[in-house]
Parts: structure tokens; sequence; C-alpha cells
């Protein structure tokens, strides 16, 4: 743990508490965890192949570094609480700014409940909603007490996790005497794109640290330093999951099973790891919560700032810095979400959203100078590209919703404007 003091904040600010190390760690328990456990399955579901589930895990992590290269440099020029939305609004306009938050707020308030259900679904089954509500309410109870003790919890989580999918690929790769199955065929280049755009939403949560961005000791060096090495963990750490997964399961098999670790490892020979799977589903599943209730409420403080939300929310706790009134808003609204949402049907909706948000990111990344950072604009453009492909290649169902709910969005801001323009 760094001895570097916290950099004082003013009134209404985050205080600076987080450096390098914590700022990964942040990332990972946002990542590790969350598309092994959810997104895997459909994944493979998608791809029709093994050799096309891992196209779609490259692809998927190639646009997520595009995504999280352009962010960094962002971040790094605009460290304050908000992300894309700050991104969007300073360099592409307020509209885009607001599109871009409405995306991730909504898009990730969905996440936090299929990752509660997560919880409840391996904790205990017959229970699941009950568990899912019990663990938002704790987990909020939590990051009202400052973001420091989430990170160090954050720590603890990352750790276990990490430790559970080792022994996962090892009893899969080193068991003896289990025939390997043959992988089937692929179902072509739309079916790679799908399960690029599913696992996408494994990548996503690189965003955790820039929208953490007010509380990051010195941003211009700890952000562009932070990202890229979370987000290279975990693409090694899917990789081989998937990998392991697949040579005792195959493509077939995993994209039917509803706990792919766990039917791995009892594939594999080794039915007494299934108990520490469930155990580590479930800390993965809180660790991706607890960075997500964190990284949706530091947007929803940016949007209530510039009151496109409730003016009240960007009140900051006097005494832990924590914008204690998002937090417990985002609580509320992920408890009822948890209490009456379905699983599995948060995953694409929430990568819909999300790639929105990046494609946001990637645009504003194109207006910086060489002065101010810009990356090479391959990378912006790579990234845009990529962002609306996946977008649009996601299954029916959630390109349309998450289409109407972009465009819900705007017209709640249009009627804003018109509304502000009326009474001047």
């Amino acid at each position: 743990m760094s001895s570097t003091p916290a950099t004082p904040a003013g009134d209404g600010e985050l205080t600076r508490r987080l450096g390098v190390f914590d700022a990964v760690v942040i990332g990972l328990g946002s990542m590790i965890g969350a598309g092994v456990f959810a997104a895997l399955a459909p994944a493979a579901g998608a791809a029709g192949s093994g050799p096309g589930l891992l196209a779609g895990l490259v692809l998927a992590g190639a646009v997520a570094y595009c995504n999280a290269t352009s962010s960094a440099r962002l971040a790094a020029r605009y460290p304050a609480s908000g992300g894309t939305y700050v991104y969007g609004r300073e360099r592409l306009g307020a509209f885009w700014g607001y599109l871009a938050g409405w995306a991730f707020v909504v898009g990730k308030t969905a996440s936090c409940a299929a990752m509660a259900l997560t919880v409840g679904s391996y904790v205990w089954p017959g229970h699941a909603t009950a568990v899912a509500v019990a663990a938002v309410v704790a987990l909020t109870a939590l990051t009202y007490s400052g973001v420091r003790k989430a990170a160090l919890l954050t720590r603890v989580i990352v750790a276990v996790v990490l430790a559970v999918l080792a022994a996962v690929v090892t009893a899969c790769l080193a068991a003896p005497g289990v025939p390997r199955p043959v992988l089937g065929p692929g179902t072509g280049t739309g079916g790679v794109l799908q399960a690029a755009g599913l696992l996408f939403f494994a990548f996503a949560g690189y965003a955790r640290i820039a929208t953490l961005g007010e509380e990051v000791r010195d941003p211009a060096r700890t952000i562009p330093r932070a990202v890229p090495l979370a987000l290279g963990i975990t693409l090694a750490v899917y990789a081989a999951v998937a990998a392991a997964v697949l040579s005792v399961l195959g493509s077939g098999a995993l994209a039917d099973t509803t706990a792919p670790l766990a039917d791995a490892v009892r594939a594999a020979g080794a039915p007494a790891l299934a108990p520490v799977v469930r155990v580590g589903a479930a800390v993965a599943a809180l660790g991706s919560l607890l960075a997500l209730i964190l990284g949706v409420s530091r947007t929803a403080l940016a949007l209530a700032r510039d009151r496109h939300l409730p003016h009240a929310l960007a009140a900051v706790h006097p005494r832990t810095r924590a914008p204690y009134r998002a937090e417990l808003a985002v609580g509320a609204v992920v408890a009822v979400l948890a209490a009456t949402a379905d699983l599995r049907g948060a995953i694409g909706f929430s990568s819909f959203g999300v790639l929105a948000y990046y494609a946001v990111a990637n645009a504003a990344a194109l207006t910086l100078t060489p002065a101010e950072g810009r990356p090479p604009r391959a990378v912006p453009v790579a990234g845009l590209a990529g962002c609306l492909l996946l977008a649009f290649a996601l299954p029916a169902a959630s390109v349309a919703t998450g289409s109407a709910v972009l465009a819900a969005g705007a017209g709640v801001y249009g009627l804003r404007v018109l509304f502000t323009r009326a009474r001047r």
C-alpha cells in the first residue's frame, strides 16, 4: 500500500486517495469474474465453435484496448468523476456527453442487477432474489463509508477470484485421461462478432478507473498506467480460462451450461473443486457489483452536477468525501431491479449501452491535439468502428431495447432543453 497521503479536496469535491495499484485492482475487480461466470456460455452459443469463441475474445479485447487507450488519455486530460460523460461534454458538446452518461448509467445499473442475481444464484439458489437484494444493501453501505474501504475489499476479492480461476485452469489442463471433445463448426463471421459483443461485457470494467478519476492521485500518470495494466491482466486470465474450459467441455456443452466452470472441473475429474468454484463465482460477482456501484454513482454525480439528474444527488459527504446520495440512489434502484429483473437478459442490453458509451469516448479522443496527449489516430478510429460494429452485431432484442433506451434519453434531453428555453 502506498504511503503517499491523500490529496485534500475542496467543498463538493472528492478526495484523491487511489494510487496505481489500487486503480488497477478496482479495474480487475470490475472485469475479473463477470465475463467468466456470466458471458462465457452465451458467447460460446453465438460463436458455435471453440476457435470462434477465442477469436471473439481476442476481438473484444482489441476493441477494449482501443477504448481503454482513448479513455486513459482523456481521463488524464479531464481527471473528474463522470468518465465519458465529461469527455463527451468537453470535446463534442453537451448532448453527446449527456447521451454517453445516460447509456452508461442505464446499462450499468442493469448490469449491477445481473451481478447481484449472480451472487444470489451461487450463494443460495432457492432464495437468489433475497440474497441479491441483501448484497446490494451491504455493498451500498460499504461504498457510503468511502472509496478507500471499497478499494481494500476489492483487493481481497480479486486475490480470491484469481486463486479460484488458477485452480480451474490447472484442473482442466492437467486432468489425466479426460477425453478432449472435438470442437464443432463455427457460425461464421456474424457469430464471432456477436460473441465479441457479448464478451465485451466482461472487459468494460476498466471504465471504473476513469470514472473514479477525481479520486486518483496524479491522474495524468496513474490512469494511463493503470488502465492497460488492468486490461492486459484480464485478457490473459480470460484466454487461459476459456481455453481450459473448452478443452474439457467443448463449445456445445459450454453453450448449454449455466455454470461453466463448475461443470468443467467436474468433467475434469475434480468434483471437489465445484463448491470452491461456486464460492469464487459469488465473490467475483460481489467484486463486480461493488466496482459497478462505485462507477455508476460517480457518473450519476457528474450528471447531477450539471442538473441532468436531480441536483441533490451531487452532494459529497463532508467526512468520507463520497457522493453518498448518488450511491444511495443507485443502490435503491439496483435493489428494485434485482428483485424483478432477469439475470441473463441484462448482458446484451448492458453491452449495447457500454459500446455506445465508448463510441463517444473514441470520438472525443479524436479531437485531442498532440499536445493534449492524443493517441495515434488509428486507435480511436478503430475503437469507434469496433464499438459500432459489435453493438449492432448483438442479438436483435438487445439492439432494439438499447436503441429504444438511447432514443428515450435523447428525447428527455430535448424536452429539458425546450423547457429551459421556455423559462427564459
